[in-house]
């Protein structure tokens, strides 16, 4: 099971040289299914070239199934993982990945941001003094009687962070 990872991580980094091209020579033909290939599809389907960097931070993202982070946590798996990425590169990653769909932006509190990688239709829990962000199915919550939008304008989404905290004892 290690080396399918080892190999995947290889990809990611993008390494040169007889190494990469050792490994390459693992690969099946049919690169359906791959976790590092499909990523780069999704990339490419969204309109954004799959660079190192973007693949290397959406194989951190979206591995992991649906998650909330900030940019900061991003920073520091990247870190972990040995991705060499700056700070700044993550931002910019993640502002393009929610400008292509990828993923969904929720402020809260003003100065923290998350960024969603389930893009449907949901809304948000939010626990204070956890700074953790909880899904809500949307089918489980209704909005009802929203305002009419100004002239030339329409609602594109309706999102509510529902605040939790724990109960005083």
């Amino acid at each position: 099971m290690e080396r399918p990872v080892a190999r995947m991580v290889n990809v990611i980094r993008g390494l040169d040289g007889a190494r990469a091209a050792s490994e390459a020579a693992r690969l099946p033909a049919s690169l359906a299914g791959c976790p590092v290939h499909d990523l780069k599809e999704r990339l490419r389907d969204a309109g954004l070239r799959p660079t190192r960097q973007r693949v290397a931070l959406g194989w951190l993202l979206f591995g992991r199934g649906d998650r909330h982070l900030a940019a900061e946590t991003l920073f520091e798996e990247a870190q972990r993982a040995r991705v060499p990425v700056s700070l700044a590169t993550v931002y910019n990653t993640l502002n393009q990945f929610t400008q292509a769909g990828l993923l969904r932006e929720i402020a809260v509190d003003g100065g923290r941001t998350y960024f969603d990688t389930n893009t449907s239709d949901h809304h948000h829990f939010f626990v204070e003094g956890g700074d953790t962000l909880v899904d809500i199915p949307g089918h489980d919550l209704a909005v009802n009687n929203l305002p009419e939008p100004p002239e030339g304008m329409e609602i594109a989404r309706v999102e509510v962070v529902v605040r939790l905290r724990r109960k005083a004892s």
